[in-house]
């Protein structure tokens, strides 16, 4: 059987259903019962018969050996027969019974059909005399008398089943009414309300879904005010370049000089190009905070930086700086292989772009301990310890630094790693002086 979708009526049934499914359990045991007892009292009342007739014949003999024809005193005679045989001559019966003997047996009960009737007789024979008695009763007769008492004891439960069924569905209906009070509560609340949600005299049952939806509506509050601090940011500072580059389009259109214009179209140009880089950067966070880490697979460390170093060789020439690579042959870590080289590139274009001109930058991968570590450390001017600590806010940058960014890499780095399960440290290196980066996979 299919339940109904509504939670209300797929109570009313169940209840129902369990409620008849033991009722009619009861009944079948009160029915086999009463049909035992019965059928105990009634071959009882058969014997007893039975004995009466055979001594009463034991004490008068009919000496004519005439049948005699009992007359029928009551209605319910009909039913109940009896035959007295003597010396294998019937001597007397009840008038509907036949002049053959009703048993094979001469003790005992049988069931047998007489005439096309089910009958349960009972045979006895006396003692010390040639006297057979069988006494009969139509099983007919049985069933309705356990019918009749079955009927009154069944019906008041028949009648009683429609009046639980409407008091089973007031019942269901009451005791969900906290959870179509939360409904009530949750269709009435407007979509920027997200205070958490209380119900009075909210059962136990309740708690842990109120609980999981004051939950949800904590995440969604934090996301969303996540979402307005991103946004206001991000305008904030694609203001700045756009700006910059309103400059130098004015600039060039003023300028009659052709070395002015030209400075102030590349000018116009690199700004552009740090928006663009800017806009990267924001979707690329973007994605990251509002999907799932990708599938992990298998990717070799060693192979990816190599070509991340390759790309930023040139970046680094140009300001005759010195990148030096230290990494196996081959060194697996699980993640995902975009977010990986994004990762690395991050950090060595950090490297290049906030160090001085012929700095040093070292760049290590290795596997100690079962773990893969990617090191990234340069001889730059480093950061203090107050700027370490927010070293990973959006938008944060080092004043003082010439080079142009948007403050999102550190964000974007600490998120990939989170993505792929890697710890991330920041401290001054020891070694060249500036920054040092290691990122950890166990």
């Amino acid at each position: 059987m299919r339940l109904p979708r509504s939670l209300h009526w797929r109570l009313v049934v169940l209840v129902l259903g369990v409620m008849s499914a033991v009722w009619l359990a009861a009944a079948a045991v009160i029915w086999i019962d009463a049909q035992h007892e019965l059928d105990e009292l009634l071959d009882g009342h058969l014997a007893q018969a039975a004995a009466l007739l055979v001594a009463q014949q034991s004490i008068s003999e009919n000496e004519d050996h005439e049948t005699i024809d009992a007359p029928s005193l009551h209605p319910y005679a009909p039913k109940v027969v009896f035959q007295v045989w003597h010396d294998d001559v019937l001597a007397l019966r009840s008038a509907n019974a036949p002049a053959q003997p009703m048993s094979h047996r001469r003790r005992g009960f049988a069931t047998l059909a007489i005439d096309g009737i089910a009958w349960r007789v009972f045979a006895a024979r006396g003692a010390e005399s040639d006297t057979q008695v069988y006494v009969g009763e139509q099983i007919a007769s049985r069933a309705g008398i356990l019918w009749a008492v079955m009927r009154s004891a069944l019906w008041p439960m028949a009648v009683a089943l429609p009046l639980l069924a409407v008091l089973g569905w007031w019942a269901v209906r009451q005791g969900l009414l906290p959870m179509r009070r939360l409904s009530q509560i949750i269709a009435r609340r407007e979509a920027h309300v997200l205070a958490p949600v209380a119900v009075a005299d909210a059962p136990t049952e309740m708690q842990p879904l109120i609980t999981s939806l004051n939950g949800l509506f904590e995440r969604i509050a934090a996301l969303l005010e996540s979402e307005r601090r991103f946004t206001a940011d991000a305008a904030h500072e694609l203001r700045t370049p756009i700006a910059a580059i309103r400059v130098q389009a004015q600039t060039a259109l003023i300028t009659v000089d052709d070395a002015p214009r030209r400075h102030a179209l590349q000018a116009t140009l690199a700004g552009c190009d740090r928006a663009a880089h800017l806009v990267e950067q924001l979707l690329l966070l973007s994605r990251l905070e509002q999907t799932a880490a990708p599938p992990a697979a298998a990717v070799d460390l060693s192979t990816l930086t190599r070509q991340v170093v390759a790309e930023l060789a040139n970046t680094a020439l140009e300001q005759k700086q010195s990148l030096e690579l230290a990494a196996p042959e081959s060194c697996l870590v699980v993640g995902d292989d975009a977010l990986l080289a994004v990762l690395v590139r991050n950090l060595v274009d950090n490297a290049i772009r906030y160090s001085s001109r012929e700095a040093r930058i070292r760049i290590a991968v290795a596997k100690e301990d079962g773990r893969v570590r990617l090191n990234v450390e340069d001889s730059g001017p480093g950061m203090s310890e107050e700027q370490l600590a927010r070293l990973g806010e959006r938008f944060f940058r080092v004043l003082g630094s010439d080079q142009a960014g948007s403050g999102l890499g550190w964000s974007i780095v600490r998120r990939i790693g989170a993505a792929t399960g890697a710890a991330i440290e920041v401290r001054r290196s020891d070694a060249l002086g500036g920054l040092r980066v290691v990122v950890t996979w166990s």
